[in-house]
């Protein structure tokens, strides 16, 4: 099999990304703070539970017994943040208009359905 195509290697890839990125939310949990959605209580602790499960999700994902359960953890996970994707886009277009980061984070909403798509693909397929 090609190496680029074989999901073992792409689970390794996602759950580190998915493990590091979980590793921030208690590194630098004011930036994870500033794009919570406004009427979301309790910003700091949801900051830490999300930044918890994106690591266990992470890790999961490459243990082969928990892959598959992993994967669609980190799926619910990715649907559930989708509203802080769209927030953080929003406060920065209100801040600053059209910006190039702002042009960013306006192109990463779509590409959050591609990222659910890698891990159901390389964890449960």
């Amino acid at each position: 099999m090609d190496t680029l195509l074989d999901p073992q290697i792409h689970r390794y890839l996602i759950g580190s990304l998915f493990t590091l990125a979980g590793i921030l939310h208690f590194v630098r949990p004011e930036f994870f703070m500033k794009i919570m959605p406004e009427y979301l209580p309790w910003h700091k602790p949801l900051v830490f539970i999300s930044g918890f499960f994106e690591m266990a999700g992470g890790i999961g994902l490459m243990i082969s017994l928990l892959q598959t359960y992993a994967a669609w953890g980190l799926i619910f996970l990715l649907i559930a943040v989708f509203p802080a994707n769209i927030e953080m886009f929003l406060k920065n277009y209100r801040k600053n208009g059209f910006t190039p980061f702002t042009w960013a984070l306006l192109f990463r909403l779509p590409l959050q359905f591609g990222l659910i798509w890698w891990v159901y693909w390389a964890g449960i397929l």
